[in-house]
């Protein structure tokens, strides 16, 4: 609202040609919504200035809150008010687990949409600029349109978009206010949006002729963890963040959902609805399970790891993983710590070594592991050899045993050789013809107790038979 425009507006008054002020996307108004924009709160000179001129505040995405705030910033409290349904039947919503989601996104658009045109959003500019370039490559025709290009190529981009057909917008939340393109086939999200009011508002661009539309979106649990962040990070005020919290968990409720998800939708605006037969969990139902007890064991690891440690460790701790973290933390003797049956125990190979340090004695070293049987003790209670297995397969994967064996054997190779240690060789006998040295006899003595799987067999050939 600069003085020259309110200018412009005084002289339309005095000349009896301002008959109405529309105030596109409202929402913009409220200081506690989704899409909070300053520049909004100057309207609120209108009725001040303009008393005689009638004022009409139009948006698509409001939940009751949010219109309370809007006529109370516009001074509308005892305007009428007409709500309509948010339902969009012809859009069908899918939503699918991040795993390559430029791939994902390629067969979508190859299977579901091929040659129509488009929007898809991503959180980043960079993002936007490569996967632009990437759909070019895969021979789709997409452009980029974000807040960092220039305003010359950006209204190139948008005319592009408005005129052509089969094309693809490739974008932030940066495009799509005041676009107006009825033959959007599809909009997709390549990240997690804010809130479901920017979800609502971006997926309701496609299929505004009314033909069938695909809203199509991949998550992953990490897009959640970035926009905490960037929420915890922000200069807004704690009550600003707690509200943004909020929405951001609604939003995960709906991609989590296992039921009809345009009733989630539709129930966070007010608006109750029977299941639409035109979702994915609703064409494709998901399986579900009872994860009651799953999820008291998750709990009580949690609680008692100390409440400090991430998803990983604690799957590792459920699933009886021995991992190096595991050992040295003693989480294995917690009773959330799962208990494998001794057989698979002995069939299991340990997956890690301790650590280093601690193997050369610079820290203690990790309290061994109770359901690890001894190879040697395994051996003597099986009372027998188990064909086809030797004990020490029972501590080391076989290419590393064979990795070691090797290096043994070259070391003890080059023990043998004249010339590699002259100092030791000028004193060490000559071999008689025909008869093998001590070390010799040693090394080969060693490799028959190897294939007849003796427990000792293989110490000095660089094999490790024990646990430390």
């Amino acid at each position: 609202m600069t003085p020259r425009f309110l200018d412009q507006l005084d002289h339309l008054r005095d000349t009896g040609r301002l008959a109405l002020f529309a105030i596109d996307e409202a929402h913009c108004v409220s200081q506690w919504g989704h899409d909070f924009r300053p520049e909004y709160l100057q309207l609120s000179i209108l009725p001040e200035r303009y008393p005689a001129t009638p004022r009409i505040a139009l948006t698509a995405t409001a939940d009751r809150q949010t219109r309370e705030e809007i006529a109370e910033r516009l001074n509308l409290q005892h305007a009428r008010r007409f709500v309509s349904s948010f339902d969009r039947p012809n859009i069908r919503y899918t939503i699918v687990d991040k795993d390559d989601a430029r791939r994902q996104l390629l067969a979508f658009i190859r299977e579901e949409c091929p040659g129509q045109a488009g929007i898809v959003y991503c959180l980043s500019r960079r993002k936007v600029e490569e996967t632009a370039a990437w759909l070019q490559e895969q021979g789709l025709n997409a452009l980029p349109y974000h807040a960092g290009m220039t305003q010359e190529m950006r209204a190139e981009h948008q005319t592009r978009f408005l005129r052509e057909d089969g094309l693809i917008m490739v974008a932030t939340i940066a495009f799509g206010m005041g676009i107006d393109k009825p033959d959007v086939r599809f909009v997709a999200h390549l990240d997690l949006p804010r809130s479901i009011e920017g979800y609502y508002q971006e997926t309701g661009r496609a299929g505004r002729d009314g033909l069938p539309a695909q809203a199509w979106m991949a998550w992953g649990a990490q897009d959640v963890v970035q926009q905490r962040r960037m929420i915890d990070e922000s200069e807004a005020s704690e009550e600003f963040k707690r509200l943004a919290r909020n929405r951001l968990d609604v939003l995960v409720g709906l991609v989590e959902a296992t039921t009809c998800r345009r009733q989630h939708l539709l129930a966070y605006f007010g608006e109750d609805s029977a299941p639409c037969g035109n979702c994915d969990n609703c064409l494709h139902p998901p399986q579900t399970w009872d994860a009651t007890e799953a999820a008291r064991k998750a709990l009580s690891c949690v609680y008692r790891t100390g409440q400090r440690y991430g998803a990983g460790h604690l799957i590792d701790v459920l699933r009886g993983e021995l991992t190096d973290k595991v050992i040295e933390r003693g989480h294995q003797d917690i009773t959330t710590f799962r208990r494998r049956p001794r057989a698979l125990q002995r069939a299991a190979p340990h997956r890690r070594r301790p650590p280093a340090a601690a193997r050369r004695g610079r820290v203690p070293p990790a309290p061994r592991a109770r359901t690890q049987p001894q190879p040697r003790q395994a051996a003597q209670r099986r009372g027998a050899r188990d064909p086809g297995r030797h004990p020490h397969h029972l501590v080391r994967p076989p290419a590393r045993l064979a990795l070691r064996h090797r290096q043994g054997a070259q070391r003890a190779r080059l023990r043998g050789v004249p010339g590699r240690h002259p100092a030791r060789d000028r004193h060490r006998p000559p071999a008689e013809p025909g008869r093998a040295r001590p070390h010799q006899r040693r090394r080969r003595s060693q490799a028959g107790a190897l294939r007849r799987g003796h427990p000792r067999a293989g110490r000095r050939s660089g094999l490790i038979l024990d646990h430390r």
